[in-house]
C-alpha cells in the first residue's frame, strides 16, 4: 500500500508509541493528524513530522470525551477531506489490587483505552469506508491474559479486542481493514502515568525501561500493518509463547505470572 498522501489519525501521539508511529508515517509523506491532550508536546512532534515531509495539523482531544472525538474527525475532514488510517492508541494504565481501588479509577480506564477508541471510530467509520482504510487499535497481552493488579487496564483490552473483532466481522464484505496490535513491554510514559488506588499517577515506572521494548520498534510493526492490511499481531514471543501454554496449563501460567509482577518495585502484592 503506497500512503504517499493518505491521511493518518493517530491518538495519544504526544508521547511514547503514538509519537514514534508520527514520526514512522511521516517518512512517507502522509497528511498527518496528531492528537493528545498535551497541544504543546504535539506541537514539538509536529516539527519533527513536517521535517520529514508531511502535512501535519495538531488537535487536541481528550479521547475519553465524545465531543473531542467528533471534533478530531470533524476537524481532519474540513483540513484533508478524508480519512484513510485510523489509529486508537491513547491508552493509560493501572497499578493497584481491585479490593483497594476505587471505581472512579476503573472508570477513568474505560473511558480512556475502551471508550475512546469506540468513539473515535464511530465518527470515523463511514469516511474509512468510502476510502477502504484501515482501523488499528493498540491492545495489549494483557487483552488476552488477565494480570494482578491490573484489574481495570485488562478489563478495557479486552473488552477493546472483542469490540475490533466484531467490528472486523460486521464488515467481512467491505473493504474495510480492521487491525489490533499488541506489543509487550514497551518503554513509554504509560507506567509513569498509570493510576494507583487513589487515581493518582504513581510517577516512577517499577521497571528498567531501558530493557524493554523501544517505541520505534512498534512503530516499525504499525506501519507494517496497514501496508500489508494484517488484522492480528502479537509482538513478543514470551507473549506468543505463554498465550500457547496457557491454553493447556493455565494455573501454572497464572503463578508465574504473580511471581514476577510481585517481584516489581513496589508491587501492591507480595
Amino acid at each position: 500500500m503506497d500512503l504517499t498522501g493518505k491521511t493518518i489519525i493517530i491518538t495519544g501521539a504526544s508521547s511514547g508509541i503514538g509519537e514514534a508511529c508520527a514520526y514512522a508515517f511521516a517518512k512517507h509523506k502522509v497528511n498527518l493528524v496528531l492528537a493528545a491532550r498535551n497541544i504543546h508536546k504535539l506541537e514539538e512532534v509536529k516539527i519533527a513530522c513536517e521535517r520529514s515531509g508531511s502535512k501535519t495539523i495538531c488537535i487536541k482531544c481528550d479521547v475519553s470525551k465524545e465531543e473531542d472525538c467528533k471534533n478530531l474527525i470533524d476537524e481532519t475532514i474540513k483540513n484533508f477531506e478524508h480519512i484513510h488510517v485510523l489509529i486508537n492508541n491513547a491508552g493509560i494504565s493501572m497499578r493497584a489490587l481491585f479490593i483497594d481501588t476505587g471505581f472512579d479509577v476503573l472508570k477513568r480506564i474505560m473511558d480512556v483505552n475502551f471508550w475512546g477508541a469506540v468513539y473515535c471510530s464511530k465518527f470515523a467509520l463511514s469516511h474509512l469506508l468510502k476510502d477502504n482504510g484501515s482501523l488499528i487499535s493498540i491492545s495489549s497481552f494483557a487483552g488476552y491474559k488477565g494480570l494482578p493488579g491490573r484489574t481495570g487496564y485488562c478489563a478495557s483490552k479486552y473488552a477493546l479486542n472483542g469490540f475490533m473483532e466484531s467490528l472486523r466481522t460486521e464488515n467481512i464484505k467491505t473493504n474495510l481493514h480492521v487491525g489490533v496490535l499488541s506489543p509487550g513491554y514497551t518503554a513509554s510514559n504509560i507506567r509513569n502515568t498509570a493510576l494507583n488506588a487513589k487515581g493518582q499517577p504513581q510517577s516512577e515506572s517499577p521497571l528498567d525501561e531501558s530493557k524493554l521494548m523501544q517505541p520505534d520498534k512498534v512503530a516499525e510493526s504499525v506501519l507494517k500493518m496497514v501496508q500489508k492490511r494484517t488484522e492480528t499481531e502479537i509482538l513478543t514471543k514470551l507473549s506468543k509463547t505463554s498465550l500457547w501454554v496457557n491454553k493447556f496449563f493455565p494455573k501454572f501460567v497464572d503463578r508465574i505470572i504473580y511471581k514476577t509482577i510481585a517481584k516489581e518495585k513496589d508491587s501492591p502484592f507480595k
